[in-house]
């Protein structure tokens, strides 16, 4: 761990100048360009709105900020682990030439995810405010969730990026995955109208806690309780550990399959 944190000290700048590509990268030859961090969850939410607001509207105050919430929460770990998937064999060029921390890579997307994050909740304030939703001094505790989400993101996009080199199947297969977990994940639909049984099944969700902490800062005004830091604090930090246990052991055989 000491040797990952002495690295990333020392290419902090080339962290910092592959994030700022990907956001360049992703808009390049776009009119709107950053806008689009802005207006696609917007877009998002409003399809999911007009879909399933005559089911759960009236099961859900501010149904809107609800949704918004939930893809905010989700397209931050999809984006994460996706991007970083094949963040190693995209590289495998500068790889080959010169020494550079394998792990700056996939750290670099989920780097990249949290800034296009960050302009999302442009989205969410401009939503809030239109629906009315009445903010307290406990919104200052927003951060939280998403920092929860990020360890948790980067550390299973650690070990994808890892595997993905051996295995380049991996991509197509998780996409199959993230297209199920979404609907385990409770995005647009309350957790009450499940049976108790799969209530507690969704439970098992790492993702259905960190949602449950923004929603409850974001549109219920509530200080996210100890226990609730706590387990979701555990659950990234797990993650964190365990990507980077699983990325240094296959690091070295990386050369041999890129």
């Amino acid at each position: 761990m000491k040797v990952y944190l002495n690295n990333f000290l020392k290419f902090r700048f080339l962290l910092f100048e592959l994030v700022i590509n990907d956001i360049k990268v992703k808009y390049r030859r776009s009119v709107l360009g950053v806008l689009w961090s802005v207006l696609h969850p917007l877009m998002m939410m409003m399809v999911l709105t007009a879909v399933f607001s005559s089911l759960f509207k009236s099961d859900i105050p501010h149904f809107a900020v609800y949704v918004l919430t939930g893809r905010i929460i989700w397209d931050l770990y999809s984006q994460a682990t996706m991007f970083s998937m094949s963040s190693i064999v995209n590289n495998a060029a500068l790889i080959k030439k010169v020494y550079v921390p394998k792990y700056i890579f996939p750290l670099a997307k989920s780097f990249s995810s949290l800034v296009n994050t960050i302009f999302s909740l442009i989205a969410l304030v401009i939503v809030m405010v239109i629906s009315g939703v009445k903010v307290n001094f406990n919104i200052l505790f927003f951060p939280l969730p998403l920092i929860y989400t990020f360890m948790f993101a980067t550390g299973v996009g650690l070990i994808m990026s890892a595997y993905t080199v051996f295995f380049r199947d991996l991509n197509y297969l998780y996409e199959v995955l993230l297209t199920v977990w979404m609907y385990f994940t409770p995005l647009f639909y309350p957790i009450s109208i499940l049976p108790k049984e799969i209530q507690f099944a969704l439970q098992m969700n790492p993702l259905y806690h960190m949602l449950n902490m923004f929603r409850e800062i974001t549109i219920y005004g509530q200080t996210p309780s100890l226990v609730s830091n706590l387990l979701c604090f555990l659950i990234g930090a797990s993650s964190l550990l365990v990507g980077f246990i699983v990325f240094y052991k296959k690091q070295d055989k990386f050369i041999l399959y890129i």
